[in-house]
């Protein structure tokens, strides 16, 4: 792992549950196919440094079709059909902030802003959600979002969904900004996800705090 987080994350390597871990990933790549690629399972920490973090979403588990994931939570690959969560953050990002929506799903332009952008289980089996959860890779994200929340600088942390909203427990609310709701797939995005206008409040904290706002236009 070649970004700053390396020194932040160090600790986690030399742990047994990160040994396990590995060997489990690595058995799954060598047995059947596994999202998204090996390359691709740090993207997120690749592409946000610790240093330039100003927002972090939060997601479960990568998708599991073809080509979807790419390490990135929500996002897909240029080329590759949103998907329905994605088409309504979409269009939330429409009402909210007045954004187009784009012609693509890769979300890169924000994690290239200081959005991380990261799911709480990295890796996936091929047509099966959920097939890697509980083998630790959530023991690794805690530590992410623990050591987000030890910046001294504001972060803002966007829960969707009841699984993300438990992560509180990890943020430091005194310092930090949570913004909270539904999850944006079809089955509850009406139930409080649409109009909760996430982008704006998210650049409100960042702007009351000092920092940057986020472009959250992803373009074309």
């Amino acid at each position: 792992m070649t970004t700053d987080w390396n020194p932040v994350l160090r600790g986690e390597f030399d742990k047994p549950y990160w040994a396990e871990l590995r060997q489990f990933v690595a058995a799954e790549r060598a047995a059947t196919t596994v999202f998204p690629g090996a390359d691709q399972e740090f993207a997120a920490l690749h592409q946000t440094s610790y240093a330039d973090l100003r927002v972090l979403i939060l997601g479960q588990d990568p998708y599991h079709g073809p080509g979807q994931a790419h390490g990135l939570c929500f996002s897909v690959q240029r080329g590759v059909k949103p998907p329905p969560s994605l088409e309504n953050i979409f269009k939330e990002l429409g009402t909210d902030v007045g954004c187009a929506r784009p012609a693509h799903g890769n979300l890169e332009s924000w994690a290239r802003q200081g959005v991380l952008l990261l799911n709480a289980v990295l890796t996936v089996r091929a047509h099966s959600a959920g097939s890697h959860a509980n083998k630790g890779w959530e023991t690794f994200t805690d530590r992410i979002i623990a050591a987000a929340s030890d910046k001294p600088e504001r972060v803002v942390f966007i829960l969707w969904g009841a699984y993300a909203r438990k992560k509180k427990a990890l943020i430091d609310t005194g310092r930090h900004t949570i913004i909270e709701s539904a999850h944006p797939s079809p089955l509850s995005a009406r139930n409080g996800f649409f109009g909760s206008r996430p982008f704006s409040r998210a650049n409100e904290a960042l702007v009351a705090a000092g920092r940057e706002p986020i472009d959250w236009c992803v373009g074309e």
